[in-house]
């Protein structure tokens, strides 16, 4: 039996959303309180293989909080503790499922088929993913597509930095918008004690597409909503687009510019933002 889906649904737009480990079920309602956008139950990394089964039980019988989108972080399919984690999450009342190591379009759609109505956010981790991340994203139960840059460049032997991760977020971006997805979620910073660096990464995200983030600590909710946030320049510069426009027509000119519709979506855009 399928239990309907967290009353909390995900939201569209930014998704700045918090993990929390599936063993630590007394963290589980101060994660919720701490202003994320959507609260991640961690069963994959933040778990040791030996506490598997002690933290699907601990995520089984724990008081989940409401008020704020729960996703649950699954193990992949070709790890022992995947089937144990569907079936779980099955039982718990989700605004979605994030799969971990995702990398075929057959295998996530087997999973969204387990999973009923629940939403999916694949991960992707690996190059095999990225190759199969249009397919993923066009799957009709995706609400949207995650990056796990830190085990990506590990499969690709590559650094993590911006540059040598730039086309693979940029073809994430690419296949989000083919599949008329919201944007994907970038992955985590891992300076827990450096706000200007995760508020820095939010930005460069959303310069590239991205529509949220993935976040490891409480102090990073902040820094990284006002990486998303348009600056106030941005802001004045929009409200001014957008009020040419609804004057003057299709097309104007705002200080010696041509602006026309595609402009106007740029800046209702970040009206949107904001």
């Amino acid at each position: 039996m399928t239990v309907p889906p967290h009353p909390t649904p995900l939201r569209r737009g930014r998704l700045v959303a918090l993990f929390v480990p599936a063993t630590r079920p007394e963290r589980f309602a101060k994660a919720a309180a701490a202003g994320a956008d959507a609260v991640i139950i961690d069963l994959e990394d933040a778990v040791a293989q030996a506490e598997k089964d002690a933290a699907r039980s601990a995520v089984a019988t724990a008081a989940l909080p409401t008020g704020v989108p729960l996703l649950l972080r699954i193990n992949g399919v070709e790890t022992p503790w995947h089937a144990d984690d569907i079936d779980l999450a099955r039982r718990l009342p989700l605004a979605g499922v994030m799969l971990a190591k995702a990398e075929h379009a057959a295998d996530v759609a087997r999973v969204a088929a387990r999973l009923g109505e629940t939403s999916l956010v694949p991960l992707i981790e690996s190059a095999r993913g990225l190759g199969q991340a249009r397919a993923i994203a066009a799957l009709p139960q995706v609400a949207r597509l995650a990056f796990g840059s830190i085990d990506f460049a590990a499969d690709l032997g590559c650094a993590h930095t911006r540059q040598a991760l730039l086309a693979a977020r940029a073809e994430l971006v690419l296949a989000a918008r083919l599949a008329g997805r919201e944007g994907p979620m970038d992955g985590v910073t891992t300076a827990l004690t450096d706000p200007a660096l995760a508020q820095d990464d939010a930005a460069h995200a959303v310069e590239l597409g991205f529509a949220g983030k993935l976040v490891i600590h409480p102090g990073q909710i902040a820094p990284v909503m006002a990486g998303f946030a348009p600056s106030p320049e941005e802001i004045a510069w929009a409200r001014q687009i957008v009020g040419a426009l609804t004057a003057g027509g299709a097309v104007v000119s705002v200080n010696g510019t041509m602006v026309d519709a595609p402009v106007r979506l740029r800046a209702e855009r970040i009206l949107a933002r904001a």
